[in-house]
């Protein structure tokens, strides 16, 4: 049997195992180790195996999960979103459909200090989701922008998907930081304006609230003067040259801790329960980027990403029909798989394809954010919907489609902009000469 057909059973294996609900990290690694050691036999295979974790736990940029991690955790147990949410809602105030914007814009700010999408929908679920109810906004609109706010939380730095994606592909993660900016904020102002011309077409959707005094706003919004100021010292050390993205992540999350202390916003047990739940994310994290480099080798030894290379070439597509192609595949394969599980089983097949074609890995990597982005909120999977399910139970599930469905053209507008103008999310590391 050739390597390519070993390398094609192994792709149908994987997707299999991931569909049984076997662990991402788990299949990747099982798939690569038994694959590999088909076409290379088995003492080669334990070989790498062995290597693979020494060689992972000496690389120092890996070391920047946890941290980042970390700082997320903190920030949530602090309940730094309560009052990011207040702060957006005092901006917003007066105007129809205030308080779904406000959640958007708190989203978008608690991503900057999260960097994981599902942690923002739940957090920002708590928080927003019963007063738009209480105040008689449509449910289906409630459920809606809580599950797409919350997909702003891995594009706008930090992301852990784009980290993850940094250490597969061997990129820059300051540059993938620096070229997630601009699109992130677009993206943010893109779902403002769905919520602006919801509220415009079904004005009963979210009834028009009184707005703060004027002074009162400037008290919240400068209530979050110390967050900002994170935020800022964190990732403008990181675009400014001051702190690798390491060191960063060890800041922000101190700043996080420091925060969290002098707010007195930790209740007992929370720092303790921050430092747990990193362990666990972290720990799974490091078993799926393992299980994924184990993986990794094995395609290379198929000779898979090669074959799809002179295949693509051999039909003669333009590059703008390869990536037209590429966005509807993984918009097909986010029905059915998360979006860690999807970077890092295609990554190593089609990032060469994309190089190829001569597109930026750079720019891919912000593009593929936006697709799994629409993965997380398009049925049947739809993770955000699902965990917002778990914090508004009184919301359908079919409430929350009819919601979410609006909110999807954001980011299909977003990729259109960036397949249009790739400088969109180039133009800011070129700019700045990161290395």
């Amino acid at each position: 049997m050739s390597a390519t057909s070993i390398g094609l059973i192994g792709m149908a294996t994987l997707v299999g195992m991931i569909l049984a609900r076997i662990p991402v990290g788990v299949a990747l690694g099982l798939t690569g180790f038994v694959g590999y050691a088909a076409i290379d036999g088995f003492a080669k295979a334990r070989l790498v195996f062995g290597a693979v974790p020494l060689e992972l736990s000496s690389a120092y940029t890996l070391s920047v999960l946890p941290l980042f991690t970390l700082m997320g955790a903190l920030a949530t147990m602090a309940g730094l979103s309560g009052d990011l949410f207040r702060a957006s809602n005092a901006i917003f105030a007066g105007m129809r459909g205030s308080l779904a914007m406000a959640a958007v814009g708190a989203s978008a700010a608690f991503g900057a200090v999260c960097g994981s999408s599902l942690a923002t929908a739940a957090t920002m679920s708590r928080i927003s989701i019963p007063q738009m109810l209480q105040a008689g906004y449509s449910p289906a609109l409630a459920a809606g922008v809580v599950a797409a706010g919350g997909t702003l939380g891995i594009l706008i730095p930090p992301s852990l998907i784009l980290m993850i994606y940094g250490i597969i592909a061997q990129l820059s993660i300051i540059k993938l930081f620096a070229a997630a900016l601009i699109p992130g904020l677009v993206l943010t102002g893109l779902y403002l304006l769905t919520v602006w011309l919801w509220v415009r077409i079904r004005p009963e959707a979210a009834p028009k609230l009184p707005s703060e005094s004027k002074a009162q706003a400037f008290r919240l919004v400068l209530s979050i003067w110390d967050v900002a100021a994170l935020f800022l010292v964190t990732f403008g050390g990181i675009y400014l040259g001051w702190f690798s993205p390491t060191e960063a992540a060890a800041v922000g999350a101190f700043g996080a801790l420091l925060l969290g202390l002098l707010r007195r916003g930790f209740a007992r047990g929370d720092v303790a329960t921050a430092f747990t739940e990193t362990t666990r994310i972290t720990a799974n994290l490091v078993l799926i980027v393992l299980g994924s480099t184990i993986f990794s080798y094995f395609v290379v030894q198929t000779g898979m990403a090669q074959s799809v290379v002179k295949s693509i070439a051999a039909v003669g597509l333009p590059p703008l029909a390869v990536m037209l192609l590429l966005i509807a595949f993984y918009i097909f394969l986010g029905c059915f798989l998360e979006g860690i599980g999807m970077v890092l089983v295609t990554v190593p097949v089609l990032l060469p394809l994309v190089l190829s074609t001569g597109y930026d890995p750079i720019w891919f990597g912000v593009l593929l954010v936006i697709v799994v982005e629409i993965g997380l909120i398009h049925p049947p999977v739809g993770m955000n919907l699902f965990v917002i399910r778990t914090q508004a139970p009184e919301i359908s599930l079919g409430a929350m489609y009819r919601g979410v469905l609006p909110f999807l053209l954001a980011p299909f507008l977003l990729i259109a902009m960036l397949l249009a103008w790739p400088d969109l999310a180039l133009w800011l590391p070129r700019a700045m000469s990161l290395n």
